[in-house]
């Protein structure tokens, strides 16, 4: 089962980029080993490579094959970056066996980067010269605050149309919820707790935060849904407060996920939140409180199923797997928005398989996606029909 494919693949998952999350920086930055990797990767294949910085020491990397000047700019895009691997046996050591390739990486996406370098291998195979750019990126941190794909959009080179290979079992998917994680604390006065009259009990407080919250997210469930990404929701995913049981709580503190769907405005979204909250102070005449924006503003994706790049989606899968692949809601946030351009999801593996101590793609998905990727850039350098 050796193949060039799968040989890029093993050297991917063999090279750590653990992403650190809220934790300390290491030095080097998690992904550099990986940007080194794919960065000289790219240049094998005779592509032109790009770097840009993004923070602390993190850096997109990309490769173009120069096309003949007279079509669009495509962009096959991924993250370099993984969840941990506390409790995970052997990692880092690639593994196949019945027809798949185990590691941590394999499926959450280094399949899709290993692909996507196949994929300009065969264009160079037969000769073809596409009329457009192709541009295959890897960016920093998906999975903490996405700052790579948005440092991408806003300093990167201008894309018509973008691929990104999120493992969806190779479904096409142009629409997923926007997500926006931030904090609220609420402010008190400690004492002790003998003599709670005298203190401001910050935990109280954020109870009465809690339900008018939890009443929001009711009203939520009452809005018209999005035909593909469902509604919005609101939860609450942690709280904290108060230093002793033998104290008034000074503090309390609430981590907040509030997930959007298409046509949603983040600021409008958030200002409906302040809303809620200043409702509940108002009748608090000794409530304080502070909201603390986090990294994680990530709008929704909503690419129509008329664009061009599910339309050549839908034609390669029909062409590969002999069915057009389901057009589908992908279920968690990716980059896909923050490239600012029309984007979708497309990738083998499976999100069940993507953050487990055991985790795994199966090869045979990994060339069908080569295949499908193959046959989408180039419908996108020429008229595309409907299947």
């Amino acid at each position: 089962m050796k193949s060039k494919l799968l040989d890029d693949l093993a050297d991917m998952i063999r090279t750590p980029s653990v992403n650190p999350f809220e934790g300390e920086m290491p030095v080097p930055a998690p992904e550099e080993a990986m940007a080194q990797l794919y960065e000289t990767k790219l240049a094998a294949l005779g592509l032109e490579v790009h770097s840009q910085p993004v923070s602390q020491g993190r850096r997109n990397v990309w490769g173009v094959l120069r096309g003949s000047g007279s079509g669009p700019t495509v962009m096959l895009a991924g993250h370099m970056d993984t969840v941990g691997v506390e409790g995970y046996e052997s990692p880092f050591d690639p593994v196949i066996r019945d027809g798949k390739i185990y590691g941590r990486g394999s499926c959450d996406m280094k399949a899709g980067l290993a692909a996507y370098l196949e994929v300009v291998r065969r264009l160079q195979d037969t000769g073809t010269t596409l009329k457009g750019d192709l541009i295959l990126a890897a960016v920093v941190d998906e999975e903490h605050a996405m700052r790579g794909s948005n440092h991408f959009g806003l300093q990167g080179p201008k894309i018509d149309h973008a691929i990104i290979a999120e493992p969806s079992e190779l479904a096409i998917c142009p629409v997923h919820k926007g997500q926006m994680c931030f904090s609220l604390r609420t402010k008190g006065v400690s004492v002790h707790s003998s003599l709670p009259h005298k203190g401001i009990n910050a935990v109280n407080h954020m109870c009465r935060v809690v339900v008018a919250l939890e009443d929001y997210a009711a009203e939520l469930a009452t809005r018209t849904p999005h035909p593909m990404a469902g509604l919005p929701t609101l939860n609450i995913g942690t709280i904290r407060g108060g230093n002793s049981v033998s104290s008034v709580a000074d503090w309390c503190m609430i981590d907040i996920d509030r997930r959007t769907i298409p046509g949603e405005d983040h600021g409008a979204v958030m200002d409906e939140i302040r809303a809620v909250v200043a409702a509940v102070a108002a009748a608090i005449p000794q409530m304080d409180y502070e909201f603390i924006i986090a990294d994680l503003d990530v709008p929704a994706l909503g690419t129509p199923n008329s664009a061009p790049t599910v339309q050549a989606l839908q034609a390669a899968t029909t062409a590969v797997l002999g069915r057009s692949a389901e057009i589908r809601s992908f279920s968690g946030s990716t980059d896909a928005p923050n490239f600012r351009c029309e984007a979708v999801i497309c990738g083998p593996g499976a999100l069940a398989q993507c953050h487990s101590l055991n985790e795994w793609v199966d090869v045979t998905q990994v060339e069908q996606a080569v295949d499908i990727y193959l046959h989408a850039v180039q419908a996108l350098q020429n008229e595309v029909q409907t299947p």
